[in-house]
């Protein structure tokens, strides 16, 4: 919480380029080298993120760095081992030179500091231990190796109410938790929970604090953040607290019973309206065989004011979840089953598709972002003004009109002095360079394309999946290319890539400062006299909310 004022660097030297373009151009490597070794410790380190760490503790005095776990859009997660005890763990090793802005370092920080609050608890990861060295900060936790909450799912092949209610608990222990020590978890979905091993009887744990903030009670939070599909209504109005936690539980709760979203759109505001109208649909299969008492509980917790939605107690003490035991133990049919792993699936192809961009572009964009800045910044005072901006787009060929080019640099102003600093540009152009540049989506499009032949067949569709679930599901497989091939050719085109990634707005979100900006871009866009005004496609007619 609260500003940092962390002073993040716009240079970076050469021998960094040079270092950073051999680390990424190694043709046909699958995982990139450990950066822990010799040669990545020679660069200058320009912040601290930790308040009580100790440059002189290293991560390799205790532990060994083994094999490549997941890898984000700050850093990686490897395999971790401690010398001593021979316990595995995971370790979150985020990369400093991808912490662009003082929001960022602020995550990071705060991310830490939330995982050492929280006391132990069977459904929450651990932290174990944090480091920090020159190039990045470490984060050793609990290792989970049992998979995400779908996979699980969908490899049972008896799925019932009584297994979603007992889903839908744990999330609600999770939020309580939370709650109870003065966290806002604010990112609740699916892939934020995994499960501990492979055993069936394995705890499931909640993963990700890394937009979690601390809050006093009554306090109100501005700011955007979390995946779209989750995100509450008073969110979108920027003036929300914890109950956001519930709304997100409740959507998860949703997609537990039915298979889909309750609030879906081809468009950020499509998902806005839906979001906001809060009409939920409990007429299509399978919910007329689902218990009154679970729709009761998905109704509260969808509840659109947040002074009158349950808590995280009181969903623990509804009916449903009291009478878990007794709830339907009737499979809910492969329907559900087949909605959920096409879910996931759909979830991962455009997540992979995404991770390709950000290891391609985050290290080279930022060495042509200074030179922009350099060009746009016309008095070298550090900071560039709205007339410095709209001037500087024009010279680089940009399109946007005087009216985006001022919404662009009221949300970009994050301290609200009217200039962006170079953190603040950073966060505008890559903005800029997402919604403008499909060159991003061709680097993307030629790691799915194995043989470089402009499209993407059935078999390098599953080669890419096969990796994340172990195994392939022909039917789904099929349905996610039926989806996306649009001129039923039976492969993907290069354009019709673009049109996937482009549309489904909860998968292209993969970047947590993309996110903020595009959704405070939308509030903002939307918000007229005091009160959020959308139009609804459906009516014609402008919805005041």
């Amino acid at each position: 919480m609260g500003n940092c004022n962390v002073c993040i660097k716009s240079d970076v030297t050469g021998s960094d380029r040079k270092r950073s373009d051999t680390n990424r151009g190694k043709k046909g490597r699958k995982t990139k080298p450990n950066p822990y070794s010799d040669e990545s410790l020679n660069s200058s380190a320009t912040i601290r993120v930790l308040k009580d760490s100790n440059p002189r503790n290293r991560i390799g005095d205790k532990y060994v760095l083994g094999r490549e776990l997941g890898r984000g859009e700050f850093g990686i997660t490897y395999l971790c081992t401690d010398k001593e005890t021979k316990q595995e763990l995971a370790c979150k090793s985020i990369s400093k030179r991808k912490l662009r802005t003082a929001v960022d370092v602020e995550d990071v920080r705060r991310e830490a500091a939330i995982m050492a609050t929280l006391p132990e608890h069977p459904n929450i990861v651990k932290l174990k231990a944090t480091y920090e060295d020159d190039e990045n900060v470490h984060l050793v936790m609990e290792l989970c190796e049992g998979g995400e909450l779908f996979d699980r799912i969908v490899a049972r092949g008896h799925y019932s109410e009584r297994a979603a209610a007992n889903v839908a608990r744990t999330i609600a222990e999770v939020v309580r938790m939370c709650h109870a020590n003065g966290v806002v978890h604010r990112d609740l979905k699916p892939e934020n929970f995994l499960f501990a091993n492979k055993k069936e009887n394995s705890p499931l744990k909640a993963i990700d604090f890394g937009l979690s903030v601390f809050f006093k009670p009554g306090e109100k939070f501005s700011e955007i953040v979390g995946s779209p599909y989750y995100m509450a209504p008073e969110v979108l109005k920027r003036k929300y607290g914890p109950e956001v936690d519930i709304w997100s539980a409740g959507v998860i709760l949703y997609i537990l019973l039915c298979g889909v979203p309750p609030f879906w759109a081809e468009t950020e505001q499509g998902v806005a309206l839906a979001i906001l109208r809060g009409v939920i649909d409990f007429k299509r299969e399978p919910w007329p065989q689902i218990s009154d008492s679970a729709k009761s509980l998905v109704r509260q917790m969808l509840e659109p004011d947040p002074k009158i939605r349950l808590t995280a107690e009181q969903v623990l003490e509804h009916p449903w979840l009291q009478n878990a035991k007794k709830a339907s133990n009737v499979p809910l049919g492969d329907i559900v089953r087949t909605r959920l792993k096409q879910f996931s699936l759909m979830n991962r192809f455009k997540k992979r598709a995404l991770r390709v961009i950000a290891e391609h572009l985050s290290l080279e964009e930022v060495e042509i972002i200074k030179d922009m800045f350099t060009l746009m910044d016309t008095d070298k005072n550090g900071r560039v003004t709205y007339e410095e901006l709209k001037a500087g787009l024009q010279k680089v060929g940009s399109q946007l009109a005087e009216p985006e080019i001022k919404l662009l640099m009221d949300v970009a102003d994050v301290d609200g002095n009217g200039v962006l600093d170079y953190g603040e540009f950073v966060a505008v152009t890559i903005h800029l360079q997402r919604m403008e540049n499909d060159e991003h989506f061709r680097k993307a499009f030629k790691f799915f394309d194995k043989d470089d032949n402009g499209f993407i067949e059935f078999s390098e569709l599953e080669a890419a999946l096969v990796d994340d679930i172990g195994e392939t599901d022909t039917n789904v497989l099929n349905e996610i290319m039926r989806e996306v091939d649009t001129d039923k050719d039976g492969r993907i085109s290069f354009e019709e890539f673009v049109a996937m990634m482009k549309t489904g707005t909860d998968w292209r979100k993969a970047s947590r400062q993309y996110s903020r900006e595009r959704f405070q871009s939308l509030s903002i866009n939307l918000m007229k006299d005091g009160s959020l005004q959308l139009h609804d496609g459906i009516s014609g007619q402008a919805v005041v909310v």
